[in-house]
């Protein structure tokens, strides 16, 4: 892993816990050491995220990235496509829920960002192992994404719409 997909994929699991993560974690989580996990941090602040360090591990407060939630309706063969639409603009698709009408809203964390994440998520759906929670809505479906940029959100709706994945508005 090239260490921006490693920088990128640190602030996506600090995002998406509720608890500090330690450098130690971080480090067997990526297979590399404690001091690069260190340098990793601090290039992220430099970036704009504003990363604290507690005796418990790292946090995340702030980020400069944005995020937007997609209603969204396809089959299951364009799932693939969907997401691989979404992470080759620049996205990440941070999870997907639906609204049941007697559980009420169903929800995974995804944290999708690059092709070989599309691939791992595509195999584990189609070994047969579960199925796609957007099966149990008739294929609608939410995806929250986040981007460093409004515009690449608005270039990956456009990209959306333009293959019909977005759901119409009723």
């Amino acid at each position: 892993m090239k260490a921006d997909e490693r920088r990128k994929s640190i602030v996506t699991l600090l995002l998406s816990e509720h608890r500090p993560v330690s450098g130690s974690e971080l480090s067997a989580l990526f297979g590399v050491s404690r001091q690069i996990i260190v340098h990793d941090i601090s290039v992220l602040k430099a970036a704009g995220y504003e990363i604290i360090a507690t005796h418990q591990g790292y946090i995340i407060h702030d980020t400069p990235l944005v995020q937007q939630a997609f209603k969204m309706h396809h089959t299951t063969e364009q799932t693939e496509d969907e997401l691989t639409t979404i992470v080759d603009l620049g996205g990440t698709v941070v999870d997907v829920f639906v609204w049941h009408k007697v559980y009420g809203k169903v929800s995974a964390n995804l944290n999708i960002f690059s092709r070989l994440h599309v691939k791992q998520f595509i195999e584990g759906v189609r070994s047969g192992k579960s199925t796609e929670l957007m099966n149990i809505t008739g294929g609608y479906h939410y995806h929250t994404v986040r981007a460093d940029s409004q515009e690449i959100l608005e270039r990956i709706e456009k990209a959306l719409m333009e293959k019909g994945y977005i759901a119409p508005e009723i």
